[in-house]
């Protein structure tokens, strides 16, 4: 898993509260395991016409947002059924983070263990944060985990809160498999030792 340790980038605008994970990736897609290639499905249903044809007027199809890195969303982003393909086709469009009032609780935990950040403010907070997203390519913020704040393009800042364990894992890139090599030494000295004691296994 990348680490997640400072990233400055445009953030688009997604003014639609309750973005379920079925707007995020469609079932259609759903039939793959591989995390990569799914960035083309992204919000494929209001991305594109049923002609295949972009929607123009679909915020991450417009010039200043096709590269977007951070999603500004509504409250509730996320809800829905448990697919995981949601954060991966987010992470395979290239957006490491999103930020809303409130998310589901089984995307938040998805996000961690796949890299992206998903950051809780207040309704003024988003507010401000929608406003600097507005303004297109040339506003970007700044989000940085270890001071635990967005930087807006006119100086401005905004805190957030994020469990301890949480921030660790993504500043060092440590996904549940990192996290469980961490400790590989002494699951070898484990090992090691009840080969010794119990040879007949």
């Amino acid at each position: 898993m990348d680490k997640f340790t400072t990233l400055t980038g445009v953030a688009a605008p997604l003014k639609i509260t309750n973005v379920d994970t079925d707007m995020i990736i469609p079932k259609q897609y759903l039939k793959t395991i591989k995390r990569t290639g799914l960035g083309s499905g992204l919000f494929s249903e209001m991305r594109f016409a049923e002609d295949g044809k972009e929607n123009p007027d679909f915020v991450l199809n417009k010039p200043a947002y096709r590269k977007a890195q951070i999603l500004v969303a509504g409250d509730n982003f996320g809800c829905g059924s448990s697919r995981e393909h949601a954060p991966w086709a987010l992470l395979d469009f290239g957006i490491r983070c999103v930020i809303s009032t409130s998310f589901a609780d089984i995307f938040y935990n998805n996000c961690f263990k796949n890299g992206i950040l998903p950051i809780k403010v207040s309704p003024e907070d988003l507010a401000k944060l929608m406003d600097d997203a507005e303004r297109g390519a040339n506003a970007t913020l700044t989000i940085d985990l270890e001071a635990q704040e967005v930087r807006g393009p006119d100086g401005g800042t905004v805190k957030f809160d994020i469990d301890p364990h949480r921030k660790h894992c993504l500043l060092h890139g440590l996904d549940d498999i990192g996290l469980t090599m961490e400790k590989a030494d002494k699951i070898a000295q484990f090992e090691e030792t009840a080969r010794a004691t119990r040879p007949w296994h």
